[in-house]
């Protein structure tokens, strides 16, 4: 899950009143993209200046493309944003149908308003979408995030000694076609319980992440 948690000198006083979007891929245009690739740029700048490199232009996206985004506003343009693509991984070998969350950032001068929990908006459309779990991952740092987020409200289970297979974005001549990360993976139990989800310690996404 490519995501953004950045630290910001800015205090802000007060809380930021952010209306959110759902928006499936083919709805956005071209202004769009623009305005959500400034943002990613700015998000994810703080964390690494190689981490906002694939927005540069007019791209909206990092690695896989998402099929559909839970975009926050305010009256400063996107404040926060969330992508999700329904895929096929493999758990050991055992095929499953997944909706991969990623592409999470907020921006860096709202960081500590817990415009961060508003990310629960995407799980009404999780239900929506007939899939078995929801699925994504994160570095293992960001667990304490990511347990205030959804693990204490029950949302998602969190997972430790997992390693998830991947290509890369593009084709780099210095650089093997597949990258393998050990992570943590987020689930989040939808037409199946978390009882269901396979036992495995390998997940491959036979593709980019998200």
């Amino acid at each position: 899950m490519n995501i953004a948690v950045s630290r910001s000198a800015e205090e802000p006083s007060a809380r930021t009143q952010v209306q959110w979007s759902l928006r499936w891929e083919n709805e956005l245009q071209l202004a769009d993209h623009a305005e959500l690739a400034d943002f990613f740029r700015n998000s994810y700048g703080p964390t690494g200046a190689f981490n906002a490199q694939p927005f540069e232009g007019n791209r909206s996206w990092a690695g896989a493309r998402p099929e559909l985004r839970a975009i926050g506003y305010d009256a400063r343009g996107v404040a926060a944003h969330i992508g999700l693509l329904r895929r096929f991984i493999k758990i050991d070998g055992v095929d499953l149908l997944v909706a991969e969350l990623g592409l999470y950032a907020v921006r860096p001068d709202l960081e500590g308003l817990g415009i961060s929990h508003s990310m629960r908006v995407m799980y009404p459309a999780l239900q929506q979408l007939g899939v078995p779990f929801g699925f994504g991952t994160v570095r293992p740092a960001l667990e304490k995030h990511l347990s205030r987020l959804v693990g204490r409200q029950g949302l998602a289970t969190l997972m430790s000694g997992v390693r998830v297979r991947s290509t890369q974005p593009d084709v780099y001549p210095n650089l093997s076609p597949i990258r393998i990360e050990d992570v943590l993976v987020v689930v989040f139990p939808l037409e199946r319980s978390i009882g269901e989800w396979p036992a495995g310690t390998i997940i491959d996404r036979n593709g980019p992440e998200l």
